[in-house]
């Protein structure tokens, strides 16, 4: 059996990276742009505490934003991954509830949410999406090495000092000048 180079892996990982980093902030974005709608959809699922609808319809745009940040530079793809998928799982878990409890709202995954009509719901549509989601955030969190990620520098530049016995970088530049004058 023929396995994919680690070149061809970097790349997916890159493409998955950038495409749920897409995914967070576009869906943060929308959600930021309007609070009262998005403060609605959270209250139309009819989950949480009065009390808690506010804070939670404030908190998930900046939360998606900043999983979108992260993703977009790649740092702490790992752990963003791992988170994403936490939320991605939640919001599966709140469409499907909503579903099984005959609700008739829209998810509000990407703006607006809120009540509809029995016949507009598309919640197998919806968690079909999310699952989708959830695919690119798992390959994440087994293989999160991708290009033009601030992880990579950081692991490129950790395995270059330990190869140069972990001299700093003034150390590293004096070894080189050094090395250059004996050539």
């Amino acid at each position: 059996m023929v396995r994919p180079s680690w070149r061809v892996l970097d790349g997916i990982g890159t493409l998955f990276r950038l495409g749920l980093a897409a995914v967070w902030l576009i869906s943060g974005g929308i959600k930021v742009s309007d609070p009262n709608q998005t403060y609605i959809a959270v209250q139309a699922y009819d989950l949480l505490p009065a009390g808690m609808v506010s804070a939670v319809a404030a908190a998930v745009p900046f939360l998606e934003l900043a999983l979108g940040v992260l993703l977009l530079i790649g740092l702490g793809t790992r752990l963003v991954a791992v988170l994403s998928a936490v939320v991605l799982l939640a919001f599966i878990g709140a469409v499907a509830q909503s579903w099984a409890r005959g609700l008739s709202i829209s998810c509000g995954c990407f703006g607006g949410g809120g009540q509809i009509s029995a016949g507009q719901t598309e919640y197998p549509q919806e968690i079909a999406r999310d699952m989708g989601f959830l695919v690119l955030a798992g390959w994440l969190m087994v293989r999160p090495r991708s290009w033009l990620s601030v992880d990579d520098r950081l692991v490129r530049r950790s395995s270059e000092e330990r190869q140069i016995g972990g001299r700093s970088g003034t150390e590293r530049s004096a070894q080189a000048a050094t090395a250059a004058d004996d050539a």
